[in-house]
């Protein structure tokens, strides 16, 4: 049924059929914010950073920037919900055209630039969510206008504004469509940026998991420099990892747009990124894994390199509504075949703490 769906949508630009998706995922949250999946089989559920997801498949950011369509997503399936990028003002984002399909590899490029309607309307939003069937997290950025000097403020803002909201908080430095903030993934200002957002998170909402979300484009050794300074400041972990500015294997005009590259072609890197951080993190840290799942496989293979789950964004858009399910049925039947019981736990990722969540 989607195949008609999304050859209707695919006639569209990728950004009006945005709108449309949200529109409807908007309606189908007020009739169905909670899904009915399929039971019984081996368990799925997962317990990270002190959070309980009922199986590992979780919306990225990028999806729903302005928590519209919150129920929605888990009306469809999703264990949680990743809103955002938020930033404290709101700010209109790049010009269009923005958003590029390329369907023959399964791909995306953005340079949305951060679009929002800013804090202070996502948190009136979050606030009238009330029950929540999963975790819902708040991904933070920085206005295109603030000087880097001072990025720590906006995402110190942020969590001023919405760190009692949210379940987790992430900070997203790693979005090649901002100018400069991949410089704040750099040990010196990362280490400052990591303290101060979260001493401000222990201030406002004591036991918040804070995660940074890094990007798939750093060399080993930068990946190793990160792990050091999350562990040293104590937040609760990665998510590896965001778009990518390299075109692996991709050749044509649309390839050729500047922005970041998500889908299939992102996940050898975004992988051997997970794989890195694993390694140095030694179950030090939380890992979650984003770019390039498309299939139960996929998730597995993520699991057993390192992650407690997996985040879709790209994926939805090609494969759609249905998609979680599918995956949480053929989950089921891959650990069947296996003799198990449960996901296998994570190489790299560390449960942490009493499981905590305002989800209901």
């Amino acid at each position: 049924m989607y195949g008609l769906v999304k050859r209707g949508l695919f006639l569209l630009s990728p950004e009006r059929a945005h709108v449309l998706g949200m529109s409807a995922l908007r309606a189908w949250g007020s009739v169905c914010p909670r899904a009915a999946l399929p039971s019984g089989g081996p368990d799925l559920s997962v317990t990270s950073a002190g959070l309980r997801f009922a199986h590992p498949v979780v919306l990225a950011a990028g999806f729903d920037k302005d928590a519209e369509a919150v129920a929605g997503f888990f009306g469809v399936g999703f264990a949680g919900v990743e809103v955002g990028t938020v930033t404290p003002r709101p700010q209109p984002g790049n010009p269009a055209p923005r958003l590029f399909r390329l369907p023959e590899a399964r791909a995306l490029i953005n340079r949305m630039g951060f679009n929002n309607h800013g804090a202070e309307a996502m948190a009136a939003r979050l606030r009238a969510l009330g029950r929540r069937p999963g975790p819902v997290g708040v991904n933070l950025g920085k206005n295109k206008d603030t000087p880097l000097e001072r990025a720590v403020e906006d995402y110190v803002a942020g969590v001023e504004t919405l760190g009692a909201l949210a379940d987790y908080l992430v900070i997203n430095a790693s979005s090649p469509n901002t100018p400069g903030l991949r410089q704040l993934q750099q040990a010196e200002p990362l280490r400052a940026l990591l303290s101060a957002v979260k001493t401000r998170v222990e201030a406002i909402s004591p036991g918040t998991p804070l995660f940074l979300k890094i990007a798939p484009d750093l060399a080993p050794e930068e990946v190793d420099a990160i792990v050091d300074v999350a562990v040293e400041v104590g937040i609760a972990g990665l998510i590896c990892t965001n778009t990518t500015l390299g075109r692996p294997g991709l050749t044509g005009p649309v390839a050729a747009e500047a922005g970041g590259l998500s889908g299939a072609p992102l996940a050898p890197l975004a992988l051997g990124t997970l794989r890195r951080a694993a390694a140095r993190a030694r179950g030090r840290l939380a890992l979650w894994a984003s770019g390039g799942v498309f299939t139960a496989d996929d998730v597995l293979e993520r699991i057993e390199a390192g992650a407690d789950l997996v985040q879709l964004y790209t994926a939805f858009v090609y494969e759609g509504p249905f998609l979680v399910r599918k995956l949480v049925s053929e989950l089921r039947a891959r650990l069947t075949a296996r003799g198990l019981d449960a996901l296998p736990r994570a190489h790299g990722a560390a449960a942490q703490g009493e499981p905590r969540s305002r989800s209901g």
